[in-house]
């Protein structure tokens, strides 16, 4: 891969796939890969964790306070897991409590801000894969390559109940379906950063992709973007 670094913004909505073309274009690319999701998950679990009232503006600002998220590199599952004050809490975040309170708290503009710095900071040197819901458009606008992800509601209804399913056999197709389209609407239509495509984002429905397919085909945009950024007056 070319040594000219870039900065590539993933977005889109739940259960497209966005985390693992993100960790798998990074791997590739050899850069960093930063799940935005966990961040918002991990806030998310605190607060459940600490009884903190959602609109309670001072509970939620006294929280952030006393919350410090980074990501270490698990050595034995090959992963980066998001740490919540040095514990590592990847085995947790994706409980269904915290799926159904995730999008509400990703929406409170105190919680954004606060996440949106730190993600801003870890991008400072490029070379790095994010995925999110605002990633292109809030919070890295000039990236050099957006991608908008996208597939069919029953196919995401149905990979995120098989991935679901894995660590509860209990849990409910219509439970997960009604969580998805829930936290559809409150990403597109929350005040703060609501989910949209960027103008100038590729839009990649991947409804009847293979992954490697898909991760081919990713890789030949950055190639075209890698390309464009060392070639004057590009």
């Amino acid at each position: 891969m070319s040594a000219h670094k870039i900065i590539v913004a993933i977005d889109g909505f739940s259960s497209c796939g966005k985390s693992t073309l993100a960790k798998e274009l990074a791997t590739k690319l050899g850069y960093n890969y930063i799940d935005s999701g966990a961040m918002y998950r991990a806030i998310t679990l605190y607060f459940l964790r600490n009884r903190v009232d959602f609109a309670d503006s001072m509970q939620v600002l006294d929280a952030i306070a006393n919350i410090h998220l980074s990501f270490a590199f698990n050595e034995r599952d090959q992963r980066s897991d998001i740490h919540l004050n040095d514990e590592d809490v990847e085995p947790y975040i994706r409980d269904m409590i915290v799926s159904e309170k995730v999008s509400e708290v990703a929406a409170i503009r105190e919680v954004r801000a606060f996440a949106v710095a730190q993600q801003k900071r870890m991008g400072r040197k490029k070379g790095i894969v994010m995925d999110g819901r605002d990633i292109g458009t809030t919070v890295f606008p000039d990236a050099e390559l957006k991608i908008f992800m996208t597939a069919e509601p029953e196919v995401r209804v149905m990979r995120r109940f098989k991935e679901m399913y894995a660590a509860n056999p209990h849990i409910n197709i219509d439970e997960v379906r009604d969580n998805l389209e829930l936290r559809d609407y409150i990403d597109s239509n929350r005040e703060e950063s609501p989910l949209r495509k960027a103008d100038d984002a590729i839009l990649l429905d991947n409804s009847n992709m293979t992954r490697d397919g898909q991760l081919g085909l990713v890789i030949g945009w950055v190639l075209e973007r890698t390309a464009s950024q060392l070639t004057p007056n590009a």
